[in-house]
């Protein structure tokens, strides 16, 4: 589909802010995490679908992804969860850093789990024993004005011998998957912003990451300078890389919204890049390729935290405050 021809097929209302999500392809359930510490699947298909909470963490769940039969959240409580999203029962969980877990990611051939924390580390999981393979330290505790850092987001490059990781400040670092040699670093500052005089207090970071469908490229999310750092005032902004040469390739800021941009997915042949975020509102941007320019941009009527894209490119899953949107 063309950005142009989305439009919004169904709205679904939830009791629960949903903070992130999975879906195995195609399937019918979406697996919503919530900031009461549950996972809730939604079967879409349903009319008024009805969750009951799969419940394990004990704070905000920012990271839920799916393999062919395990699932693995990660939680504001440390934790990571795997679960048997068949059965909506847990298998295991345990602290697996020592701050916040903001995301969670599984390699595309289902082997690996990737969780990033505000530990600033992220450490790599076998899927199927649960055991930790390796840590990657690659990113600053402390921002340069000696404040806590974050560690907000992590992607798997196509193939799955690439990893990238981004924090507060607009550090990358892009690592090799069977070494965790890092590989390439390169900075996108303008995704952050420090305050020195009214309120002495940063606001921004890189919140969403994608590699390009050949992995060659990859997209960076957040928001651009803010003036006032106690709102989300940042126009919605994406940098393009070369992330071999650390070079930029392109950079595109809203023209209608403001907010951080909280997912991006790829078209699968590469035609645009999708970002997903907000502030009180949300929205659905279409970018160019080459990462210069606005295709087509949606008003959504809440913040999207997390959303999915189908494998044809044809539908789209949003999660956010109290809603689940479908688009095609």
């Amino acid at each position: 589909m063309k950005p142009e021809e989305f439009k919004k097929i169904r709205e679904i209302r939830s009791e629960q802010v949903l903070l992130s999500m999975a879906r195995k392809p195609e399937s019918r359930t979406i697996f919503c995490g919530a900031w009461d510490g549950a996972v809730y699947p939604f079967d879409v298909s349903e009319e008024k679908p009805a969750p009951k909470p799969m419940e394990q963490h004990s704070g905000y769940v920012t990271g839920v992804a799916i393999s062919d039969d395990v699932m693995v959240s990660g939680a504001y409580d440390k934790s990571l969860t795997w679960w048997d999203y068949e059965k909506r029962e847990s298998i295991q969980s345990f602290k697996a850093h020592d701050k916040w877990v903001r995301g969670v990611e599984i390699s595309s051939d289902g082997k690996l789990v990737a969780s990033v924390a505000d530990d600033m580390v992220c450490r790599l999981w076998n899927v199927r024993s649960r055991k930790l393979v390796r840590e990657l330290k690659g990113h600053e505790s402390l921002t340069p004005t000696h404040f806590n850092s974050m560690l907000y987001c992590c992607a798997f490059a196509p193939d799955g011998l690439h990893l990238a990781t981004a924090d507060k400040v607009g550090h990358v670092v892009v690592w090799e998957v069977a070494t965790g040699k890092q590989v390439k670093s390169f900075e996108a500052p303008v995704f952050y912003t420090w305050d020195p005089r009214a309120r002495r207090h940063s606001i921004g970071g890189i919140r969403s990451l994608a590699f390009s469908p050949d992995g060659a490229k990859l997209a960076v999310g957040g928001m651009g300078k803010v003036g006032n750092i106690d709102h989300l005032g940042g126009k919605a902004r994406v940098e393009l890389f070369n992330w071999e040469k650390g070079e930029k390739l392109g950079e595109c800021e809203s023209g209608k919204f403001k907010g951080l941009v909280e997912r991006l997915a790829w078209h699968p042949e590469g035609d645009w890049i999708l970002a997903g975020g907000g502030d009180h509102k949300g929205y659905l941007i279409f970018i160019s390729p080459d990462g210069k320019k606005t295709l087509s941009e949606e008003q959504l009527s809440t913040h999207v935290h997390d959303f999915s894209l189908s494998k044809g490119a044809d539908r789209i899953v949003t999660v956010g405050h109290q809603r689940i949107e479908i688009w095609g």
